[in-house]
């Protein structure tokens, strides 16, 4: 396995920021933070106010790819909700992502294993039909985001994510 964040330094959530439905004119707001006690929480509040409805952090463009992966794993724990994990292969904003979702475990940590076969490929909430999977030597960027109605506060705790 390859670890693209290990989230048990503060600095490990520095080149995070947050992409929420306020860029469409809705009201949803959402942050990574370092927690002391060695993990991120990607936290904020969904609203459906104004049109709106997800709310999602991603990292800053960086060399993330690992040529051979055929799954990404993400050590979480969190009220059991529905989230995705995006990945970008490119450096751009306002760009198609891949896509898949997990249901947060409980209270205990878990490690989720995701096959690279499984994420989807989407643009602005939408798939992209006929979208090939990502390829996982170009990697660029990581995303996390929660939608799907799923209105008020949420919290999901992150240990890292790699792929292997």
């Amino acid at each position: 396995m390859l670890d693209l964040f290990l989230f048990t330094l503060p600095d490990a959530v520095g080149d995070w920021h947050p992409i929420d439905d306020r860029v469409m004119g809705g009201a949803s707001r959402s942050r990574l933070r370092h927690d002391p006690a060695g993990h991120a929480v990607f936290e904020g509040e969904l609203s459906l106010a104004g049109g709106g409805g997800f709310a999602s952090v991603r990292s800053s463009p960086g060399a993330r790819g690992h040529a051979g992966a055929t799954v990404c794993e993400v050590e979480v724990r969190g009220a059991p909700r529905s989230f995705k994990l995006s990945l970008l292969t490119d450096d751009g904003f306002d760009r198609p992502s891949h896509q898949a979702s997990f249901t947060a475990p409980g209270l205990q940590w878990q490690t989720l294993s995701l096959p690279l076969s499984a994420f989807r490929a989407s643009f602005r909430g939408r798939e992209v039909p006929g979208a090939a999977p990502p390829d996982p030597a170009r990697i660029r960027q990581v995303g996390l985001l929660i939608a799907a109605r799923q209105a008020g506060p949420f919290a999901l705790d992150i240990r890292r994510i790699a792929l292997g």
